[in-house]
């Protein structure tokens, strides 16, 4: 009979506890971020309940996040952790964050309640990592510069603008590590803007040899993230296609040979229910990042919770 995947808080425990201590290469994770309703009061009401059971306050994925946080500085202790987010990209130039004295935050979401706008984590860049950082982009062929607290990050669509860690970061490691993370750095990396499996995997690649400098590489998105359809929010409501494309993400991750992973991987975005889960696709794309910085070993499906699975590469 098959192992069951790890889907409810006692199984995924099981993984994290199984994860290796203190090994001389951190695993590369691929994580699901959530929302800003992660950090909504647990009666705040939401107008789209498949959303709120999702990535609300009580979700699954909000509680596998706080165990996932402590177990990540209990069993590497890092030195540093490096994050991409889905909603940071650049183009033609990778960019990374430089800011040793306090980590802004950078409120990039419009139409939450008020709550949602005074939310409080406190960590800190390091200068020393983030040039290491550029310098392993650089040898690998990729043009890469960090970005001071006194330059803007960007602007999107809706105007956002300033220099920050974005909620693709603060909002789930508010719930991993609390108010603050005093004793690890945080430097953010943004992804290659192609959207393309091969440039974000390269990109991951590059910095592989970070995990046995003592550095925790995450990458955080959403491996199903559409408002085109709202059904697709939870499984019992997801039409075929889509659980069927959370089924093969599943399956591609978990495959041992690295060149036959890295072919499943790649084809997702081929497969029938991937452009229905990602009208576009930036909330896929870091787990290429993951699997680059983790390509040799094996891969740990840690929580295999619907829309936000978490795989270690490289174990």
């Amino acid at each position: 009979m098959p192992t069951p995947r790890p889907t409810t808080q006692s199984l995924w425990r099981e993984q994290l506890a199984a994860l290796p201590d203190h090994p001389a290469r951190i695993p590369a994770f691929f994580f699901g971020h959530g929302s800003p309703m992660l950090l909504m009061s647990d009666d705040a009401e939401s107008p789209r309940s498949g959303f709120w059971k999702s990535t609300g306050p009580a979700s699954p994925l909000a509680h596998f996040l706080r165990d996932f946080g402590p177990a990540l500085l209990e069993k590497y202790s890092p030195k540093a952790i490096v994050i991409f987010s889905a909603h940071w990209e650049t183009s033609g130039e990778t960019r990374v964050t430089d800011y040793p004295e306090e980590n802004p935050l950078l409120f990039d979401y419009y139409g939450f309640q008020e709550e949602l706008y005074k939310i409080i984590f406190h960590s800190k860049g390091d200068s020393a990592i983030a040039s290491r950082v550029v310098e392993l982009l650089k040898q690998a062929g990729i043009r890469a510069r960090t970005t001071p607290v006194t330059e803007p990050r960007g602007r999107d669509g809706r105007g956002f603008y300033g220099p920050g860690l974005d909620h693709g970061v603060f909002v789930p490691f508010k719930l991993m590590f609390g108010d603050e993370l005093p004793n690890v750095p945080v430097i953010q990396v943004s992804i290659d803007s192609s959207l393309t499996p091969e440039a974000n995997y390269n990109l991951g690649r590059a910095l592989r040899n970070l995990r046995s400098e003592g550095v925790l590489i995450l990458s955080g998105g959403l491996t199903i993230h559409t408002f085109q359809d709202f059904t697709a929010a939870l499984e019992e409501t997801a039409k075929p296609h889509i659980r069927s494309f959370h089924n093969a993400i599943l399956d591609a991750a978990e495959i041992s040979e690295v060149k036959a992973r890295k072919e499943a991987l790649f084809d997702l975005i081929k497969a029938p229910g991937f452009r229905a889960a990602h009208p576009r696709e930036e909330h896929f794309i870091p787990i290429y990042v993951a699997a680059g910085a983790g390509e040799q070993g094996q891969v740990r499906t840690i929580s295999a919770i619907y829309s936000a699975p978490t795989f270690a590469f490289g174990v």
